[in-house]
């Protein structure tokens, strides 16, 4: 009798499992990180009118619908084949820093700070934001006023906090009023401020956290970015680099539109992330690693003053491009201080409040690709139309696809080392946790429920019999 599954059930929160395989002598030899859930969008948007786009792509992500909607608009001025106005490409830049210091503060303040502060072994009740805050109510606050300033710049460009609909085909659809210019310049010192304190404080936590940085995903790898002819930190254009462990080019001055000749993407039968490797080395020998720590490892320099002096303290850290996925953390609040710099430096532009801010024409090419750095690394929309405009074919890469091999291995390094006698303990599940938010994955990018994401842990012996298993 023929059957039809449906497993999980699409468009719910993301859901994930972890499943460590043991040898005979009860060592784990290998992990697997399994995202449970069907994303759809790919086929979906299918048979739309290309101009839809950016807002509906916005609707991928919850968390960053700004960089979805750049990649997404970058795409569509292709098939455009326009130009957008100089002041656009200023607006959209803006759009995307503030995005970015939105989306770091909520990693780095809400995720991540109850490990690091409170520690690892912390009671899971109380091992939250809620319960740093009862302990450190200034961290919090501090926490809460970033992601407030990155949310209300997002709201004084593009009229809304959430899944604007401000990004068009050909630029964007209004100015830069001058009363939104004075209120962000006007609050940038206090929030300048406010990041370098947290970066001293992250420095001094450093030699408490070193077994963590030795095991958190920690090991060789490629790196992918955009990068520009200034050599500076770069998030909304530009073109592809992969450098390797050493901070060598592999690939560099790459065309985005010909990521298909540098990127391959593979599939497995345990998990519904696509997992994407640098084609010339095959799978899966072709992993590489995206996001901010990517980024300021391709990079020369950030660009910005205060920014580039916190850089060289990093690049103190190693004697070559950083290893270990823990110093994404650093990485975050070095590139949030860079984007409220650049924030100020772009406010200060003496064209910023043109009101010429959209090139408009029809569809003169039948495919585009846009590319933009998200929070979490590069990010790809490419689509193809036909001559009436209507979406035939899309492929999106995500950043956590980029980084699932990366991830997939960082939680084999990091249960190898914490795992003891096939014993599994609270500690043990949020450590393999907390390497998995170090890259901070959006795990069901396509999906927006009330709700906690259920996280297995199994143990499973040699002969395929399950030894033992802790969910949350």
């Amino acid at each position: 009798m023929q059957q039809i599954t449906i497993e999980p059930v699409s468009r719910i929160e993301g859901h994930a499992s972890i499943r460590l395989f043991l040898d005979e002598d009860g060592r784990v030899q290998d992990a697997r990180f399994q995202v449970n859930q069907f994303r759809g969008f790919e086929q979906f948007m299918v048979g739309r009118p290309f101009f839809e786009m950016p807002a509906l792509t916005a609707r991928t992500c919850g968390i960053c619908p700004v960089s979805h909607e750049l990649a997404s608009a970058k795409a569509c001025d292709q098939l455009l084949a326009v130009t957008i106005p100089a002041v656009a490409a200023k607006l959209r830049r803006l759009l995307n820093l503030a995005q970015l210091i939105q989306s770091h503060a909520l990693s780095f303040f809400y995720l991540t700070a109850p490990d690091l502060l409170l520690g690892m072994d912390h009671p899971p009740e109380t091992r939250n934001f809620f319960g740093l805050a009862a302990i450190d109510p200034q961290f919090a606050r501090d926490g809460i006023r970033l992601r407030q300033f990155g949310q209300q710049v997002i709201e004084r460009l593009a009229g809304r906090r959430v899944h604007p609909s401000w990004v068009a085909p050909g630029g964007v659809n209004s100015p830069l009023s001058a009363p939104a210019r004075e209120a962000m310049l006007a609050e940038l010192p206090e929030i300048i401020s406010l990041i370098q304190a947290h970066l001293n404080r992250f420095k001094q936590t450093l030699d408490r956290h070193q077994e963590h940085i030795r095991v958190f995903a920690h090991f060789p790898s490629l790196f992918l970015g955009l990068t520009n002819e200034a050599g500076t930190l770069e998030h909304y254009d530009g073109r592809l680099r992969f450098i390797n462990a050493d901070g060598a080019p592999v690939a560099d001055d790459l065309d985005p539109g010909a990521y298909q000749q540098a990127i391959g993407e593979a599939v497995e039968p345990w998990t519904y992330l696509k997992s994407t490797y640098y084609l010339p080395h095959g799978y899966p020998q072709g992993m590489y690693r995206v996001g901010p720590l990517a980024r300021l490892n391709l990079a020369d320099r950030c660009g910005t003053e205060l920014a580039d002096q916190h850089l060289a303290l990093f690049r103190a850290l190693a004697s070559g491009p950083a290893l270990s996925t823990f110093h994404a953390h650093y990485a975050r609040l070095i590139e949030t201080l860079y984007a409220a710099e650049q924030i100020e430096r772009l406010l200060a532009e003496p064209d910023i409040l043109d009101q010429r801010v959209r090139a408009v024409a029809g569809v003169n090419n039948l495919e585009g690709v846009g590319i933009a750095e998200a929070p979490r690394g590069t990010l790809i929309h490419h689509y193809k139309v036909n001559e009436d405009g209507l979406i035939e074919w899309v492929n999106l890469i995500i950043a956590t696809g980029h980084n699932n091999l990366a991830m997939q291995r960082g939680i084999l390094q990091a249960a190898q080392h914490f795992l003891d006698n096939a014993t599994l303990h609270e500690g043990l599940l949020n450590r393999i946790e907390a390497v998995i938010r170090t890259f901070d994955p959006c795990l069901a990018c396509s999906t927006h429920a009330v709700g906690a994401m259920p996280l297995t842990i199994e143990l499973i012996g040699p002969d395929g019999s399950l030894i033992d298993r802790i969910r949350r």
